[in-house]
C-alpha cells in the first residue's frame, strides 16, 4: 500500500515495521523525515517529481512509503469491560472513514468494526486522512453486522446507533460497554442494524440541513461518552 505526504510519513517512522520501502523526490529536505529513515536503515529510492506523480494521484510532498497492508485484528482483541466500540454500517467515504480513525485514536476508543462486503476498506487515502492514527487503533473486519452485535451483546454490551429519529443522544446513559453504530453518508443505519440496537440516538439539529458528516457525528457521539465517564 502506498502512503503519501510529510505527515502521515513522520507518524509511520515513528514505528517503521510496515515500511517496505520509501520513495524520495531528489531534493527532498525535510531532516527529521531524513534523520528517521536513516536511523532506521530503511530502504529508500531516490526519484524525480514526475515518478512520484505517477506512483500518487494527490499531494505527495516529495515522499511516498510503500508498506505493508494492514493486518485487522479480531473482534474479541478489544473486548473490554466497560469498553468503547465504534461500528461503521457500511460508511464509503475513505476521507470520513480516516477522520473517524483520528477521532477513535485521540479518545482512546477500543476498537472500530467494518464489515467485509460493501463498505470503505483500509487504503493509502485513509491513512493519510488519518494523519498515522491507523497506526494505533485496532480495526475487525466482519462477514455480517447483526450477528457481530449479537455477539458483543453476550459480551455485556450495549449497542447505540446513530439515526435522524432516534432519541437526543445526550439523555441516553453510556456508562456502560458501549458499542456506537455510525451509518453510511448516504443511507444512515441499516433496518437490520437499527432493529438490534439498544438504543437508538440522533444529534439535534437547529438550522436547516437534517444530517452532519459520518466523522461529525461520530466525534460527537465518541466524545459525549467520553464526557459521561469523566464526571
Amino acid at each position: 500500500m502506498l502512503v503519501s505526504g510529510k505527515n502521515v510519513a513522520k507518524e509511520i517512522l515513528k514505528n517503521p515495521k510496515s515500511v517496505k520501502k520509501i520513495y524520495l523526490w531528489d531534493n527532498f529536505n525535510d531532516k527529521d523525515v531524513i534523520c528517521a529513515i536513516q536511523k532506521h536503515k530503511l530502504a529508500v529510492e531516490n526519484v524525480d517529481k514526475r515518478r512520484l506523480d505517477q506512483l500518487a494521484n494527490e499531494n505527495h510532498q516529495g515522499i511516498i512509503i510503500d508498506i505493508r497492508d494492514y493486518e485487522y485484528c479480531q473482534v474479541d482483541d478489544m473486548i473490554k469491560e466497560n469498553g468503547l466500540i465504534v461500528m461503521l454500517d457500511h460508511l464509503e467515504d475513505p476521507h470520513n472513514f480516516g477522520a473517524i480513525l483520528r477521532t477513535c485514536e485521540a479518545a482512546g476508543v477500543d476498537g472500530i468494526i467494518i464489515p467485509k462486503d460493501r463498505s470503505v476498506d483500509i487504503t493509502g487515502t485513509v491513512m493519510k486522512t488519518s494523519a498515522g492514527a491507523l497506526e494505533n487503533v485496532k480495526i475487525a473486519k466482519v462477514a455480517n453486522l447483526c450477528s457481530t452485535i449479537e455477539y458483543l451483546k453476550k459480551k455485556d454490551y450495549w449497542i447505540v446507533s446513530s439515526d435522524m429519529d432516534g432519541t437526543d443522544f445526550s439523555k441516553c446513559d453510556y456508562n456502560m460497554s458501549t458499542c456506537l453504530v455510525i451509518g453510511s453518508e448516504g443511507l444512515g443505519i441499516s433496518r437490520l442494524v437499527k432493529e438490534k440496537s439498544d438504543f437508538v440516538v440522533s444529534i439535534p439539529m437547529a438550522g436547516k440541513i437534517n444530517s452532519l458528516n459520518a466523522s461529525v457525528a461520530a466525534g460527537i457521539l465518541i466524545y459525549e461518552v467520553i464526557k459521561q465517564r469523566s464526571n
